[in-house]
């Protein structure tokens, strides 16, 4: 079994790639039936900072599926969750070779829940387990959590 995901990324400069510096980092993510997102590259490589970077986006993707692995294990657990708030933080390094990677990506996930705060410990590490984005990355994920009573 396996799921695909398709999407379009679009890039167009009437100037072109004349040099590094001459063309514009500014492209169009879309897919059937959802808004697009506007993409750049990072400040640092010369890109519109009011956009969002792929860098961004990958430190998003590790949030969003954290969140959504961990509101499964809380059903499961019969934890009842109420909000959950994110604010990832991502580390790009230069390597060896000169070229840049991600170092590692921290999630702060402050969780309330109903009642009496829960040990969300497992629940966190069954997520992290179950995430299809931090079982694909070839960097550390790691988790800092903090719980809330509502």
């Amino acid at each position: 079994m396996a799921h695909e995901y398709r999407l379009t990324v679009a890039w167009h400069d009437d100037r072109g790639t004349v040099d590094y510096r001459s063309y514009t980092r500014d492209h169009v993510v879309s897919a059937v039936g959802k808004p697009s997102l506007d993409g750049s590259s990072d400040r640092a490589f010369r890109g519109d900072p009011a956009r969002w970077n792929p860098e961004e986006l990958l430190v998003a993707a590790l949030s969003q599926c954290h969140l959504l692995s961990f509101l499964h294990a809380a059903a499961d657990a019969g934890v009842v969750v109420t909000a959950y708030t994110d604010h990832p933080a991502g580390r790009m390094t230069k390597d060896d070779d000169g070229g840049w990677s991600f170092a590692s990506v921290v999630l702060h996930p402050e969780v309330t829940v109903a009642g009496a705060a829960a040990d969300l410990g497992p629940l966190h590490h069954r997520a992290h387990e179950d995430c299809f984005i931090a079982r694909s990355v070839a960097f550390p994920v790691t988790v800092e959590p903090v719980v809330q009573e509502r």
